[in-house]
């Protein structure tokens, strides 16, 4: 991407009701976690770093992201209160050594060909507790030009999410579909892509006013479900990973 499609990018997060609705969802899961005080936070894919101010209320949050453009952007915009370094999953990850009680990963996975193995890696940088909280495109029956568009690999089923977590050595704590109450919109604007041979991705433009706050209303009313229960569809899928504990036999 062109360091003006990042720009770009940096605008819409902070103003399209999908970001804006996902961060309010996201704030109250990771408010449910029950973190430690002081919780070492990281975000792998941070983009432009449109996640990282709401992390913070959370604890000390570093991040990674492989694009310069982007960082360049997420240091305009943030100032110098992040640590925000280069690197790409699986095998550039720079943070050897270190551990975190939590690290993000939104809408990420789905755009690295190597998904079992970047989450194999990221296990390693789990503190005693950790957790992997980890957002992805859901239904694969979704897949359209939108998906093209954004470069996604693939969109996950629950269990091919399962099972990348558990080929990664991840127990998963907890698994759920989100993005429930717009799924019906969602599903039509991607099967009308499919049957159009639309070549355009959908929903990446920032609505009018009162639509875009409807919707931004409309999602974020699943802040309240998610942290309390799991629910059966959605457009996209969140899962809460961790580490298995150590054997008290030491095998």
């Amino acid at each position: 991407m062109s360091p003006d499609a990042y720009l770009e990018m940096s605008e819409t997060e902070d103003r399209h009701w999908w970001f804006r609705g996902r961060r309010r969802i996201l704030s109250g899961l990771v408010a449910s976690l029950g973190l430690p005080a002081q919780a070492r936070i990281l975000e792998v894919g941070s983009g432009t770093g449109g996640n990282l101010r709401m992390l913070a209320g959370f604890g000390s949050v570093s991040a990674m992201e492989m694009d310069a453009s982007a960082r360049e952007i997420a240091a305009r915009k943030l100032g110098s209160g992040f640590d925000v370094r280069a690197g790409r999953c699986p095998g550039e990850i720079p943070f050897a050594g270190e551990r975190f009680d939590l690290i993000c990963m939104f809408d990420v996975l789905e755009h690295i060909e190597e998904d079992v193995e970047t989450l194999r890696a990221l296990r390693g940088l789990l503190a005693d507790g950790g957790r992997l909280l980890v957002t992805v495109p859901a239904c694969r029956w979704l897949w359209s030009a939108h998906d093209e568009f954004l470069h996604h690999k693939r969109r996950y089923t629950a269990a091919g999410l399962r099972e990348a977590a558990s080929g990664a050595g991840l127990e998963v704590r907890r698994l759920s579909h989100f993005n429930t109450l717009l799924f019906p919109l969602a599903a039509l604007a991607r099967l009308k892509d499919r049957l159009m041979g639309s070549a355009q991705a959908t929903g990446t433009a920032v609505p009018a006013g009162p639509v875009n706050a409807t919707f931004e209303g409309i999602f974020a009313l699943e802040r309240h479900l998610l942290p309390r229960m799991d629910l059966p569809f959605g457009v996209s899928l969140m899962a809460i990973l961790a580490a298995p504990p150590a054997r008290q036999d030491g095998r």
